[in-house]
């Protein structure tokens, strides 16, 4: 379990390296000037997203639980995780109205995600029926 740990939060690293990378990459091409403490400050935001959700997909493993509590649970930590670390970093400002459309997208693309891995799933699954099938 312990090496499962580290190989997820290094995977994590490794996604949050290529979502910083591009960021970057659009303001150096749009020649945004960016103060070092606030792109620390930012870096290490999204690392300890990457961490989070490289390891919280071990919450999908825990088979006596049914797909729909997985879920449920996977979003309503990942909401708890992401939500003060956006207000602490900035991402969110402090109003009422930024936190509800702050909120929305982030169950937009919270959807996103998951719609994705169900799709992919579901055609894995077809395609696991199909050949014990033959």
């Amino acid at each position: 379990m312990k090496f499962e740990l580290i190989r997820r939060t290094f995977l994590g690293l490794g996604f949050s390296a290529i979502f910083i990378f591009g960021a970057i990459t659009i303001l150096m091409l749009q020649e945004i000037q960016v103060p070092i403490s606030e792109l620390w400050k930012n870096i290490a935001g999204s690392m300890i997203m990457g961490i989070y959700f490289g390891n919280a997909s071990l919450i999908f493993e825990t088979e006596n639980w049914s797909p729909l509590k997985q879920t449920l649970i996977h979003f309503f930590v990942s909401l708890a995780v992401w939500f003060p670390l956006a207000i602490f970093m900035g991402w969110l400002p402090v109003d009422f109205l930024f936190i509800l459309i702050g909120i929305g997208i982030f169950c937009v693309i919270y959807l996103l995600f998951w719609s994705g891995a169900y799709v992919y799933y579901k055609q894995q699954a077809m395609e696991l029926n199909e050949a014990t099938k033959k």
